[in-house]
């Protein structure tokens, strides 16, 4: 062991002993000659980054001797770049001048925490999205940051991905792209397989943990994910980016765009195609989208319209592979779509969906002090779903069973599609107020409304019936309607900032659900929230603070929640009061955070661990639950060429009398009460880690790792239901370089699970009462072994 630091330290010793110099400054306003905190300082031909402090100020440290390229840039103001040699200790100030024209953050800021807001966040910049942009599913761009388990439902990334954090699955996760709502009206999840290489078009995310800052949508009950899409480019640019790799796995994207034309036109436009064979047996994906934006910038205003859909086809993973044959060596195993007897497989066991996004986002700056965003929004979406269904009654389809030869037909092996065709459309908008440095005051909101159409049909039988092709057997409507209203201020005090932010929210929802006598009529509801926030934040140092909050929210059921309801039985909206306390440093070669919560749930929907038959979970009410629980994140610049990023959490997530229902052979219901449990899918830890090495200039090996402790698939704390815990750990290569007709050539290589470790990262359990005990069937997502994604990039 002596040996082995011996040698390390000896290989990092010249690193060390050439970083040697610091480069500091002060972002301040030309015109009033302020500070501006929060502003982003990059040392562009290093790649590295920080933020000024609480006075303006910022610092790199440990430079070696040479010329550096600092680019400064902050919200409203024009970016700024000097080129400076530093052979000592050295200073470069920035002073800042307003922008003549709007910048596009201001669509997305209302619904953002600021630098120093007291909420738990996490952003990530484009250089961030692009390093990680392999062809995986959206999610895994959030990865490694706190809190956050991301899984696939074929194993190997591409196709159906999900993410839980703070272990709050999509429907508690609330998304907006561009300030408006992503997730879906009615069973309130986020499916990123409708617009798959979503990644390649978009400019920044922030990820907010808790209920976070109002905005627009489903309320956030565990995290909220804020999207931007394309901003203004200036020069003309053409790019292609690819991958290939295990699996079958193949993507391509080609990106183009104008810049900027006559000084006010801008163009923009991608296409990608994207397919995997998946790690599961018959999990194949074949996935395509688009994304297309024009933009006019005038002096005080920009107008820009997206135009951007997808289309996906998956086979049917969603039931994951059975526990028995994951522990017998057979962690491919689907068993969905078999046809009887013969044992063969049905070929067209698939997920079909288009979904299509129509934009129109205006900025206007009205005054130097005052500022409008708005948008006009339409989404259009339509598919189904097509399985093979094993010996089915008749009557389940409202067909009358047929008598042929003396023999009567009353059950059959069938095809079945059932159909989804939707609108979505509506209105966001919100003003800024900032009279000075001193006050920050949002006024913002959105109407938006709902339509959904959900038919079923049987395309074949194998007995003969007396139906035609493509016979519809059900059809059923949902409206339903979401207004919101929110203002927010910040309002600084010498070193404490103030927060505060009003939500009200009311909710029409119309569907088909049971009455009393358990007959299928239509529904309504009307649901009204309120929703208020208050923090505080204290400039500890110019490099640090501390911030507490307390937010309240609340959340809807979801469509499957009400459709299986009676208006006795009909489940509780669930309440939600968040407490956050935390403390940030934010250094140039040293960032950390270190954030505590509470969070308290009043009727609670819990997953119980069971899917319905399209993969959806079901939930039910719970009185008294909480999630508690301490959240670290950092990253140090050890050296110039060597830094590390981790994050941790450790909490405690509980359900308080729970009672747990289950059957028996003759379909009588035994109860099981548990007084103090965890809470479903909740681990009680989570760890990150990304160690990356620079040997040269624009080479970068990056080593990064995942721990995911035990979870659990329903509430009852079963080691007879369970995930086990984790470890797992990828290596990702890159090196970029140009020649004189391309302006870069990016050259990458990600391997996935290095060590092939076998696991299981999602599940769902379905058990039952046999014999007078209790029988578990569990079902596990199981993820490929090593597997890898080379990739190349070329930009013109």
């Amino acid at each position: 062991m002596k040996k082995l630091f011996t040698a390390l330290f000896a290989l990092l010793l010249p690193v060390l002993a050439s970083a040697q110099f610091s480069l500091s400054g002060k972002i301040t306003d030309q015109k009033t000659g302020e500070s501006l905190p929060g502003a982003s300082v990059t040392i562009q031909n290093l790649a590295i980054s920080t933020i000024s402090n609480a006075s303006g100020k910022y610092t790199f440290k440990n430079l070696k001797n040479g010329s550096y390229t600092v680019v400064v840039s902050y919200l409203g103001y024009q970016t700024a770049q000097q080129t400076t040699e530093v052979s000592a200790n050295s200073t470069l100030d920035f002073s800042l001048v307003h922008s003549t024209t709007v910048t596009e953050e201001v669509t997305v800021s209302a619904t953002r925490a600021s630098a120093n807001s007291p909420t738990a966040f996490t952003n990530l910049s484009k250089k961030d999205i692009d390093k990680n942009n392999s062809g995986r599913g959206f999610e895994y761009l959030l990865e490694q940051t706190p809190s956050t388990v991301v899984t696939s439902n074929a194993g190997a990334g591409v196709g159906y991905t999900s993410i839980r954090i703070r272990g709050s699955d999509p429907t508690r996760i609330n998304v907006t792209l561009n300030g408006i709502p992503m997730n879906d009206a009615e069973d309130q999840g986020v499916y990123f397989v409708d617009l798959p290489d979503l990644a390649s078009s978009v400019d920044n995310i922030q990820i907010q943990r808790g209920v976070g800052t109002s905005t627009n949508g489903a309320g956030a009950f565990g995290a909220s994910i804020n999207i931007q899409t394309t901003t203004r480019r200036d020069s003309a640019y053409t790019e292609y980016n690819g991958s290939a790799g295990s699996y079958g796995t193949l993507k391509n994207t080609i990106n183009l765009g104008t810049g900027l034309l006559g000084g006010h036109f801008s163009f923009d436009g991608r296409l990608s195609d994207m397919h995997s064979d998946g790690y599961i047996d018959r999990s194949a994906s074949t996935l395509r989208s688009y994304f297309l934006s024009g933009a006019y910038y005038g002096k005080t205003s920009v107008l820009r319209l997206n135009v951007f859909g997808g289309y996906e086809q998956t086979h049917q993973a969603w039931d994951g592979v059975p526990e028995d044959s994951v522990k017998f060596g057979n962690r491919k195993y689907n068993e969905l779509g078999y046809i009887n007897a013969t044992g063969q497989n049905y070929p067209n066991q698939t997920d079909n969906y288009n979904q299509n996004y129509y934009q129109l986002l205006y900025n206007q700056q009205i005054s130097p002090l005052l500022s409008f965003s708005g948008a006009l929004h339409y989404t259009h979406g339509y598919g189904y779903y097509e399985e093979y269904v094993n010996d089915d009654a008749l009557s389940n389809y409202g067909v009358t069973p047929v008598t042929i030869g003396g023999t009567t037909i009353s059950s059959t092996d069938l095809v079945r599609r059932l159909w989804l065709n939707n609108d979505f459309y509506g209105a966001t908008y919100n003003f800024n107020y900032k009279p000075s440095t001193k006050l920050d005051l949002t006024l913002g909101g959105a109407y938006n409304e709902y339509k959904g159409r959900h038919y079923n049909n049987i395309e074949w039988t194998q007995q003969s019936t007396d139906i035609q092709p493509d016979y519809e057997y059900s059809r059923n409507t949902a409206k339903k309607t979401d207004f919101n209203l929110f203002t927010r201020a910040e309002y600084h005090i010498g070193d404490v900032l103030l927060y505060g932010d009003i939500q009200y929210r009311h909710i029409g929802y119309s569907f088909l659900g049971f009455d009393e006598n358990l007959n299928n009529v239509q529904q309504q509801v009307s649901l009204d929230f309120f929703n208020p926030k208050a923090g505080i934040t204290y400039q500890v140092t110019d490099n640090s603070n501390v911030y507490a909050s307390i937010a309240v929210g609340n959340h809807e059921p979801n469509r499957s929640d009400y459709v299986n309801s009676s208006p006795s039985s009909r489940p509780k909206a669930e309440n939600l009061k968040d407490l956050e306390l935390g403390y940030r440093v934010a250094q140039s070669n040293f960032t950390a955070g270190i954030n505590g919560f509470y969070m308290l749930y009043k009727n609670q929907l819990v997953l119980t661990g069971a899917l319905d038959d399209v993969g959806e979970a079901i939930r039910t009410n719970i009185a008294d639950s909480y999630r508690a629980g301490i959240e670290l994140n950092g990253k140090v610049r050890i050296a110039q060429q060597l830094s590390w990023a981790a994050t941790a959490t450790l909490s405690t997530n509980k359900v308080k009398n729970f009672n747990q229902v289950l059957f028996d052979e003759g379909g009588n219901p035994v109860n099981f009460n548990y007084a103090k449990t965890d809470i479903a899918y909740s681990p009680n830890f989570v760890g990150s880690s990304t160690i990356s090495y620079q040997p040269c200039h624009n080479t970068e090996i990056a080593f990064i790792s995942k721990y995911v402790s035990q979870q659990y698939l329903d509430n009852t704390s079963s080691t007879d239901r369970d995930l086990p815990r984790y470890f797992v750990n990828d290596v990702r290569l890159d090196y970029n370089f140009s020649i004189k007709s391309v302006k870069n050539i990016g050259i990458g290589l990600l391997i996935n699970n290095v060590f092939s470790t076998n696991y299981q990262s999602d599940g769902a359990t379905y058990p039952d009462v046999e014999g007078g005990k209790v029988a578990n069937y569990n079902y596990w997502f199981a993820q490929a072994p090593i597997n890898f994604l080379a990739t190349l990039s070329l930009k013109f």
